[in-house]
């Protein structure tokens, strides 16, 4: 009986191993290795969808600079209409800015053709470096003006409405840099810090923001663009001669 019994757990056993499956055992070097080529290969598909997404915004803004080409200089012009490179952060659209309510109806960018052209050419300058502009006002009509003034009566940051702002007459933008993806880079203070620290002069800074200010400065500069001294994010474009005061409001969608 127990011959017999030894026997059958004999056949069971040679059964089980001509059934049971061989499962290969990875190493861990093996593991990271097919870990790290998928990482690669995924980080691949989103450059060749980020250099096709850059390729489409460079047609775009060919097609935008055509569109200058038929503007007399002094028609304003809605920035996003001529590129899709710059990012819009309208502060007086919205409550975060010094009056601390929204002046602006909706989020625009209008200046005179004149200097969207100038605008046009050094953003394809910082796009070539790597960087986006960012703008935060551009063409204020005058009737905002008149009420930053009644409530901040400081010509070292907000223009008296008598002689009015540039930005009154189009031809001036606040604006700060970004990389491709959008991230702003470090300046040192905030839009509209009404404080030394925000004067080209002020030197108290770490190297990275003082070098991010010069990028921006000496770029703007090289077409035609100047600054005011206590504001790094406020750039001219000056004309010749200039143009008027304007007071509309544009239209939103």
């Amino acid at each position: 009986m127990v011959k017999k019994l030894l026997f059958i757990t004999f056949l069971v056993t040679i059964v089980s191993c001509q059934e049971a499956k061989v499962t290969p055992v990875l190493s861990t070097s093996t593991l990271a290795l097919l870990e790290k080529s998928k990482l690669l290969q995924e980080r691949a598909l989103q450059l060749e969808q980020k250099v096709q997404s850059y390729q489409a915004t460079y047609d775009t803004i060919e097609v935008g600079a055509a569109l200058l080409t038929a503007l007399s200089d002094d028609a304003f012009v809605d920035v996003e209409k001529i590129s899709t490179n710059f990012i819009l952060d309208i502060k007086y659209a919205t409550n975060d800015n010094f009056l601390n309510e929204a002046v602006y109806s909706c989020a625009k960018c209008y200046v005179r053709a004149k200097m969207a052209k100038a605008l046009y050419a050094v953003s394809k300058k910082f796009m070539k470096l790597g960087y986006r502009i960012k703008l935060f006002d551009c063409y204020r009509p005058y009737s905002v003006q008149k009420a930053m003034w009644k409530l901040y009566p400081n010509p070292g940051y907000v223009a008296d409405p008598k002689g009015g702002s540039i930005h009154n007459r189009g031809a001036a933008v606040d604006m700060t840099l970004t990389d491709l993806t959008g991230q702003e880079l470090d300046m040192g203070t905030a839009f509209d810090h009404f404080g030394r620290e925000a004067n080209h002069t002020y030197t108290q800074l770490p190297a990275a923001v003082l070098a991010n200010r010069k990028l921006l400065r000496s770029t703007m500069e090289a077409q035609g663009f100047s600054i005011i001294r206590t504001e790094w994010w406020h750039y001219n474009y000056k004309t010749t001669p200039r143009f008027p005061i304007a007071d509309f409001r544009w239209e939103c969608e």
